[in-house]
């Protein structure tokens, strides 16, 4: 349970990271909502790792090159869902703000990255 709590910790802090570029970008820049999504979601993932790494599951006992490959090779799937579910709420419902398709999409995708991380990235050997 702990874990889980820890998780959802790093998943929170993530999503700040996430909202915080997205919002940021949207406003001032004029990337849209497509492209200012990948960057935002590749640096939450930056900063989950290094949260779960630390503070949530530990380090794993593989190389750090090894658990890199591996958490992010969960990251961009479950990125993958979600920046997926993301587009098609966007498209699929064009008044809808961004930030509102990014927290539904964020969270389907939250199962998937716990279930990956937790059983793939940090498992030990």
């Amino acid at each position: 349970m702990k874990k889980l709590i820890r998780f959802a910790i790093a998943g929170g802090l993530g999503f700040v990271v996430d909202a915080g570029i997205l919002a940021l970008l949207l406003h001032t820049t004029p990337l849209g909502p497509f492209l200012a999504r990948l960057i935002a979601i590749a640096l939450a993932m930056a900063t989950t790792w290094a949260f779960n790494r630390t503070f949530t599951f530990g380090r794993s006992s593989h190389s750090v090159a090894v658990e890199g490959f591996r958490y992010g090779s969960v990251g961009i799937t479950a990125a993958l869902v979600n920046y997926g579910l993301y587009a098609a709420l966007l498209l699929a419902i064009p008044d809808l703000q961004p930030l509102a398709a990014m927290v539904f999409a964020t969270a389907a995708s939250m199962f998937l990255s716990f279930f990956g991380y937790s059983r793939f990235v940090f498992r030990d050997k």
